[in-house]
């Protein structure tokens, strides 16, 4: 063989060798991309929120959203979106003073499905008034609903929690109180009013919020989602009451 078809030939193995070394590089890379591929897959697997299937014969443990001092112009028609949307009922106990002009949204919260309830005409302190002005108070409130809806209340959330005893007989009416109260009233932060709730939230609770604030709208939504990851099913309030 002479000098030059040597050195053709040590050029062509030489061009081989990097060909094959190329290839494996290529390949190298490719299956490691695979394997990322593969890694970010099961990790997308395992951020999603995990829904776990309930023992046989377990039931749902009911809990009651309940919105006081409604309508609001605004924010009620908000929270009904948000109910909507999340296929939960909930109890609004309406003051009569704030039916009047708002009218459409009583209307809208009875077609929905939602209870609706009684809570004064002017936010009063039942506890500091005579039986009569109690009794118009209530039931000034009472036939506005009734009007609107074309059904009357059967029960009613007093102010400030204080009630007389033997005013329900003379009204016909259920009182009803709460076992978790937010205190939204106090506060904007969101945060703190779902975590009060989702940390003491039980079976047949009644949680006392109010549909006046954008923070409860927000915090409603977020509560919604925790307590049903839990195995909570929302209810009105009378289901909890009757229970």
């Amino acid at each position: 063989m002479s000098e030059k078809e040597h050195r053709y030939l040590r050029y062509g193995i030489g061009y081989g060798v990097v060909c094959v070394s190329i290839l494996i590089v290529v390949l190298l890379i490719l299956s490691g991309t695979k394997k990322e591929e593969a890694g970010e897959k099961e990790m997308s697997k395992v951020m999603q929120p995990v829904e776990l299937p309930q023992e046989p014969g377990q039931e749902p443990k009911k809990i009651a959203l309940t919105f006081d001092d409604g309508p609001h112009p605004v924010y009620t028609e908000q929270m009904l979106e948000v109910l909507d949307e999340n296929q939960v009922p909930a109890t609004f106990f309406l003051l009569g003073q704030n039916i009047e002009g708002h009218e459409e949204v009583v209307k809208e919260i009875a077609e929905k499905g939602h209870l609706i309830g009684n809570h004064t005409f002017h936010h009063v302190q039942i506890t500091g008034m005579s039986a009569e002005q109690a009794y118009e108070e209530i039931d000034q409130t009472s036939r506005l609903i009734e009007e609107l809806t074309g059904k009357g209340t059967e029960y009613v959330r007093p102010p400030f929690g204080t009630w007389n005893t033997g005013l329900e007989s003379e009204l016909d009416l259920i009182p009803v109180m709460w076992t978790i109260d937010t205190k939204d009233w106090t506060t904007e932060n969101v945060d703190a009013i779902v975590n009060h709730v989702v940390k003491n939230a039980g079976e047949n609770d009644i949680i006392l919020m109010h549909d006046s604030y954008k923070s409860t709208v927000e915090a409603t939504e977020r509560i919604i989602k925790l307590l049903k990851a839990e195995g909570f099913e929302f209810v009105t309030v009378d289901e909890v009451v009757m229970d």
